[in-house]
């Protein structure tokens, strides 16, 4: 099995993942898969959505075994949240 490579910086690879889910998927995707994990392909534009970032990776790299792939979270503004987040404490 080879290791995949990055081909961009991290910085290009969200700006690319972003502007490709604006203009192009986020239409496509937000009814009804809020909560749901969209993989996208930043060189040719394919997506794949599913519950985990696993699943998505996983189906996108089936179809295209290069891909370069960033996530988004729909609905969210990050893939994953970090801390904790919760109520004020209750007495």
């Amino acid at each position: 099995m080879s290791v995949r490579q990055r081909r961009y910086p991290k910085e290009e690879l969200a700006q690319r993942g972003k502007e490709l889910y604006e203009s192009q998927i986020r239409q496509q995707v937000e009814p009804n898969n809020f909560g749901k994990i969209v993989a996208i392909d930043i060189e040719t534009g394919a997506f794949e959505v599913a519950d985990d970032t696993l699943v998505a990776s996983d189906r996108l790299l089936e179809r295209y075994p290069d891909a370069q792939t960033w996530f988004i979270r729909i609905g969210h503004r990050g893939v994953h949240r970090f801390g904790w987040r919760g109520t004020a404490d209750k007495a």
